[in-house]
């Protein structure tokens, strides 16, 4: 058992100063003070003067490795548990990407399977950019109905060189299979979509509502910061569906991103309602910039901590204030993606916790009720890290 003291609580909501008691892996009591068990082995850890808050989910990052858009020597890494530590991230859902080619969603899967071995919370979408998508079983839907980690499809891509375009017609019916495969398994069955540099980018999107009985809360477009375009574009969609931003990406291309912090500010000014916006951080995944000819002339790849550093800039930066900052990545992911006992700290939900000293640095992190960083350093490694 594990008893947090002393804890200024945001949980996304502001819940004051409260006491947090973890065993089993769960939040079994948050009170404003609570007696130590007795006769119970516990370790107490007095966190006074520092804010704890929901662990980081981060709903798009390339677990098993991407890119390759440069020639054989750009294909990107894979993920490691120490990524996920500095980030704050304790859930994590892995996708594909460009390479459905040569990649495999099994690799992906795996990849899941060995995070989770190693402590973390991990999910994954089946598919990748190209339509029809790669799969395991398949079909979208049977990946999704009966295999315990697929949660959707993506990430397909739209209004982009790189995709093979699909036409309304395939995009229903992908999302309808999406659709019937997650209420078959309890899952969310969502669309997760790559989304390009093309003019007019959501059209395919309003034509596949308008043609069909889905809605757009059945799509969860990504990368919608990536230039001023579409970010304009997304403000006006965001009222209705949802809109992902890419966090890793602004560092590597200012000059064509809107940084994500800013982008939120200004989704929420323009009435997009906070519960239809998420960062993620698209790590280790390629992020590529072409010319005009189509051709590769810079390649960078980012990291989960990303997520982290665009939270804080909100509210140092920005001005937001923490309870609408934190949903993005916590309690709004957990929402969409349906990932049952995510993104809160509240009785029964799974003791995944963020302990933020005075400097917005991470000082103590709990997994899955396990404590993973204590005063900064980290206590759990993952199967390959020194």
């Amino acid at each position: 058992m594990l008893l947090l003291i002393n804890c200024d609580v945001y949980g996304p909501a502001p819940l004051g100063r409260q006491d947090i008691l973890v065993a089993g892996g769960k939040i079994v009591a948050l009170d404003k003070k609570i007696p130590p068990p007795a006769m119970v082995p516990l370790e107490t850890v007095d966190v006074e003067g520092s804010m704890v808050i929901p662990g980081l989910i981060d709903g798009h990052v390339h677990i098993a490795g991407a890119g390759g858009e440069g020639g054989p020597a750009t294909r990107t890494p894979e993920m490691h548990l120490g990524q996920m530590l500095e980030a704050g991230c304790t859930s994590v859902i892995g996708c594909l990407g460009t390479d459905g080619l040569t990649r495999s969603v099994e690799s992906v899967l795996m990849k899941a399977k060995a995070l989770r071995a190693e402590g973390a919370s991990c999910w994954i979408f089946t598919g990748s950019y190209q339509v029809p998508p790669p799969t395991i079983l398949g079909d979208v839907g049977k990946d999704i109905a009966l295999i315990e980690e697929v949660i959707g499809v993506g990430e397909i891509a739209i209004a982009d060189h790189r995709s093979s375009f699909p036409t309304v017609e395939e995009l229903i019916r992908l999302a309808e299979h999406a659709r019937v495969g997650g209420m078959l398994g309890g899952k969310a069955g969502i669309v997760n979509l790559h989304m390009g540099d093309a003019e007019n980018p959501f059209a395919l999107l309003y034509e596949a509502v308008a043609r069909s009985e889905l809605k757009l809360t059945q799509f969860l477009p990504t990368h919608c910061n990536r230039n001023a375009a579409i970010f304009e574009a997304a403000a006006q969609y965001g009222r209705q569906g949802y809109v992902d931003l890419t966090t890793s990406s602004y560092p590597y291309f200012p000059q064509y991103e809107i940084k994500p912090a800013t982008a939120l500010a200004r989704l929420l000014a323009a009435g997009v309602p906070n519960t239809h916006i998420t960062f993620s951080s698209d790590a280790c995944g390629s992020l590529p910039h072409f010319d005009a000819d189509g051709r590769l002339v810079k390649l960078e790849t980012g990291r989960p901590r990303a997520n982290l550093v665009e939270l804080i800039d909100a509210v140092r930066q920005e001005g937001i204030p923490w309870e609408q900052v934190l949903p993005v990545v916590t309690s709004n992911v957990a929402d969409i993606l349906k990932l049952p006992g995510k993104g809160r700290i509240q009785v029964g939900h799974d003791a995944d916790l963020v302990v933020l000293d005075a400097r917005d640095k991470i000082r103590h992190l709990v997994m899955n009720g396990v404590l993973a960083v204590r005063d900064g350093r980290r206590l759990m490694r993952g199967t390959f890290e020194d």
